[in-house]
């Protein structure tokens, strides 16, 4: 058994991620949205950013709950180009996971000009395979 478990663990291991991943795709339909309800595209504020999710034609499911059409949140800060979209996810300061199906959160930012954009991830952290992204804004923190 122990024989057994190392050689599938190497396996995992010698294999790309992206062809681990393939697996895991869902499905998005055609007509879903992820969207910033709070804050909005030039906004300013001060202090903690309020931040609140928008989802259309999807529903949101927590992270391990594999529901046709659903998926989580990801909140991707200051990030210039888009994760790998063949693979879960990462969990950085720049890529906040929202597993447990939230649809708001409280983030601190350093003050001056950032970017923020939303990704639907599925059960296992990886985006759909029509993504369902956002569009990015920019916000800036006094």
């Amino acid at each position: 058994m122990k024989k057994h478990m190392i050689a599938i663990s190497m396996i995992l291991f010698i294999l790309p991620s992206s062809i681990l991943a393939e697996g895991l795709i869902s499905e998005s339909p055609e007509n879903a949205e992820v969207y910033f309800i709070q804050p909005v595209d030039g906004q300013t504020v001060k202090g903690k950013v309020n931040i609140v999710f928008g989802l259309k034609n999807m529903g949101i499911a927590p992270a391990g709950t594999d529901r046709k059409n659903t998926g989580h949140h990801h909140l991707l800060i200051d990030t210039d180009v888009l994760p790998d979209l063949a693979k879960p996810l990462p969990s950085n300061d720049k890529t906040r996971h929202f597993g447990g199906g939230q649809s708001e959160t409280e983030i601190e930012l350093s003050p001056g000009k950032h970017t923020l954009q939303l990704i639907l991830g599925n059960y296992a952290h990886v985006p759909h395979k029509k993504p369902v992204v956002s569009s990015k804004i920019t916000i800036t923190v006094e």
